[in-house]
C-alpha cells in the first residue's frame, strides 16, 4: 500500500527563497515520438532536430511488438546520435538494452529503476514518471533514477492524464534535489512559460510538435524562442 506525503498547497514562489544557491541550467527540450510513425517520419524527424536545440527524443510506439519497434528505431536512433541527441525508449529495459539506446523511460509499471540499473548498467539514463507525487519522486530519487517527470499538467491529446500537479511541485523538486525533472502533458509554446518559471529541466512534447498548425520545424523554433 503506498503511502503519499500529504497533498498539501505549495507556495508558486517556494524556489525564489533559495536565490542564488539554485543556479541549474535553462530548461531544455525533451521530444516524444508519435505513437505511430508515417512513411518518411526519419525525415521528418532530422528536420526538426536541425530547426532547434532538442537534448533528448524518446521513442514511444504503442500497438506493435518490439521486434517492429526496434527495425523502426534503427534510423532515427542514427539521426540522434549524428545530432548529438539523447536517445531514449519507452517502457521496455529490454528492448533499451538491445538497442543500446542511451536511456529508458519507467512509467509506475514498467519495472524497478534498480533493477534497469543492474540491466542497462551505469551509463544509461533512466527515467521514471512520478506523476504528481511528490513521494514517488523520492522514491525514484533512492533508487538511482536519473531524471522524474511530472504531469500531466495540461490536458493531453497524447495520454489519458488522471494526474495533474501544480506548476509549484517543479519548484519544490528544483529547490530540494539535484537531479532534474521533466514537465510533461499538454505543453505547447503557449502554456510553456509558466513551467519553464517554476524550474522545469526539461519539457516533453510531443502533440504540440507533429501536430502543430504550422508544422513540427516551427513548433520546435517556437518552444526554443520559450527556452531562451
Amino acid at each position: 500500500m503506498e503511502i503519499d506525503v500529504p497533498s498539501v498547497e505549495l507556495d508558486p514562489g517556494f524556489a525564489a527563497r533559495f536565490g542564488e544557491h539554485n543556479r541549474r541550467p535553462a530548461c531544455q527540450l525533451y521530444l516524444i515520438s508519435p505513437e505511430r510513425l508515417g512513411d518518411g517520419f526519419a525525415d521528418d524527424l532530422a528536420a526538426v532536430l536541425d530547426a532547434g536545440p532538442v537534448a533528448a527524443f524518446q521513442l514511444r510506439l504503442m500497438g506493435i511488438d518490439e521486434h517492429a519497434i526496434a527495425r523502426a528505431a534503427e534510423p532515427l536512433q542514427k539521426i540522434c546520435a549524428d545530432r548529438d541527441v539523447a536517445f531514449l525508449v519507452n517502457g521496455s529495459v529490454g528492448l533499451a538494452k538491445r538497442l543500446g539506446a542511451d536511456g529508458v523511460h519507467l512509467g509506475q509499471d514498467d519495472g524497478d529503476p534498480r533493477a534497469a540499473r543492474e540491466a542497462l548498467g551505469p551509463g544509461v539514463q533512466i527515467g521514471v514518471a512520478c506523476l504528481d507525487s511528490r513521494h514517488l519522486a523520492m522514491e525514484a530519487g533512492e533508487a538511482g533514477a536519473d531524471y522524474v517527470s511530472f504531469g500531466a499538467f495540461y490536458p493531453s491529446t497524447t495520454v489519458v492524464a488522471t494526474h495533474h500537479p501544480d506548476p509549484s511541485i517543479l519548484s519544490w523538486w528544483t529547490a530540494l534535489f539535484e537531479l532534474p525533472c521533466v514537465a510533461i502533458g499538454g505543453i505547447t509554446p503557449d502554456n510553456a512559460a509558466p513551467l519553464v518559471a517554476a524550474g522545469a529541466d526539461f519539457l516533453a512534447v510531443c502533440g504540440a510538435v507533429w501536430r502543430g498548425e504550422h508544422g513540427p520545424a516551427a513548433a520546435v523554433r517556437a518552444f526554443g524562442a520559450v527556452l531562451k
